[in-house]
């Protein structure tokens, strides 16, 4: 795991106060420690407190999903994480990978038909419940979470 004060990426993070960026291979044995150091950071900056528990399962399942499925679990590809806060704007987590993306809107509900006994697909609606904002950029291989 790297580890920068400033995102290099050019995201709305950059509009906030406060940043941290972190990018790990893309291995599931990788998620679980990422997510306690920005999880730490966030406690630090005193940002969605009272809301960690959402906040750390909404970035456990992002991470899993650009591990998986951007990256295909190849530990030579890295997936990228950006944190920002503000206290008048809330927090920003971005998770980018460097997978071909994805349609947000052609995934099949989970909560429908045949779906409802997959062992996987929850991952997105989860995340869109558990944060305040969920939306997609760059052809689906960034997610943006936000929480007030």
């Amino acid at each position: 795991m790297t580890t920068e004060p400033v995102p290099p990426c050019d995201l709305e993070a950059n509009k906030l106060q406060t940043r941290f960026t972190a990018t790990i291979q893309a291995e599931i044995n990788a998620i679980r420690p990422i997510v306690d150091r920005i999880m730490q950071v966030i406690r630090q900056m005193k940002c969605g407190a009272g809301k960690e528990f959402e906040i750390d399962l909404a970035l456990q399942e992002a991470l899993a999903n650009a591990v998986i499925h951007g990256c295909g679990n190849d530990p030579s590809k890295r997936v990228e994480v950006c944190v920002a806060c503000d206290e008048s704007r809330g927090l920003l987590i971005v998770v980018r990978d460097p997978g071909p993306g994805f349609d947000p809107a052609s995934l099949p509900s989970p909560i429908t038909g045949q779906n409802v006994f997959s062992d996987h697909g929850r991952g997105i609606v989860l995340v869109s419940q558990l944060m305040d904002e969920v939306h997609f950029e760059h052809g689906g291989t960034e997610i943006h979470m936000r929480k007030f």
